[in-house]
């Protein structure tokens, strides 16, 4: 299905779950998770109801975030592969961080993810090593954060897929070339998360589809299905490591193996 064949194809109720969508992305307001759940009731009407809320925020494209990455999140979500969702430029952004919890978030949890950036236009033929030397990969969090009322984790597929995703912020580190890293080395990044020292999750890469290089593979596959490609400099947010905790007000910290810089972010 082509990009503008998902605009033509829009039908009202889509058009309608999309502005509100919208309003309660820039009021943030959530909206209840009942009234929804029955207008989008598959992936083509989800994806064009994200198209359409994309289009109406009227901001440059930053990338993808990749969620449903383990089996764990897809049994949650009853999905059998995972689901993407496009984020604004703005809302990538460089450790340290500091959001405003009311003001920037309204229900938001912490993912501890490798963040890739393309540095040449991406392409579905291309091998998981073409991926490598075609990309930088940074340690990150993402920050899923929703425009319903208590979704995590009941919120439908549909919904999560309709509201790009969740996507909330993405914090990432230093970037180095992903051919730094062997490809078996990317499944064996190990990460420990801090809440005002304590820690409070870890994880490692393999979690996510046992490489995280293929979560990217499979979002430039499934892209291309849409008519749509990853273009240079667009970073995409690869998968969790771990089941995510609520970010809740106060300092955050995640430390990486692998020679990957501790990330921070902080919440009040």
């Amino acid at each position: 299905m082509s990009e503008n064949t998902q605009v033509e194809n829009l039908t009202k109720t889509e058009a309608r779950v999309a502005k509100d969508l919208y309003n309660a992305y820039k009021t943030l307001k959530p909206l209840p998770m009942s009234d929804y759940e029955p207008l989008v009731t598959n992936d083509d009407s989800a994806y064009r109801v994200q198209k359409k809320l994309m289009e109406l925020k009227n901001q440059p494209l930053g990338g993808y975030k990749v969620s449903l990455t383990s089996k764990q999140t897809q049994h949650m979500f009853d999905s059998d592969e995972p689901l993407y969702g496009a984020q604004v430029k703005s809302h990538f952004v460089k450790s340290p961080v500091h959001l405003t919890s009311g003001k920037q978030l309204m229900s938001p949890l912490a993912e501890v993810e490798l963040e890739f950036r393309a540095k040449e236009d991406l392409s579905p033929e291309d091998s998981l090593d073409d991926l490598m030397k075609k990309t930088t990969v940074a340690p990150g969090v993402e920050v899923p954060d929703s425009r319903f009322y208590d979704w995590f984790p009941g919120l439908s597929k549909y919904l999560v897929m309709s509201d790009a995703a969740v996507g909330g912020y993405v914090v990432y580190g230093d970037e180095q070339d992903t051919n730094t890293y062997s490809y078996d080395d990317l499944a064996k990044v190990h990460c420990k998360m801090y809440h005002n020292g304590k820690m409070v999750a870890q994880g490692t890469s393999s979690e996510v589809l046992g490489n995280p290089m293929k979560s990217l593979q499979w979002l430039v596959k499934k892209l291309h299905t849409q008519g749509m490609q990853m273009k240079a400099g667009q970073m995409v947010s690869s998968g969790t490591f771990l089941l995510p905790p609520h970010l809740t007000k106060g300092d955050w910290k995640v430390t990486f193996d692998s020679g990957m810089h501790d990330l921070h972010l902080s919440v009040k």
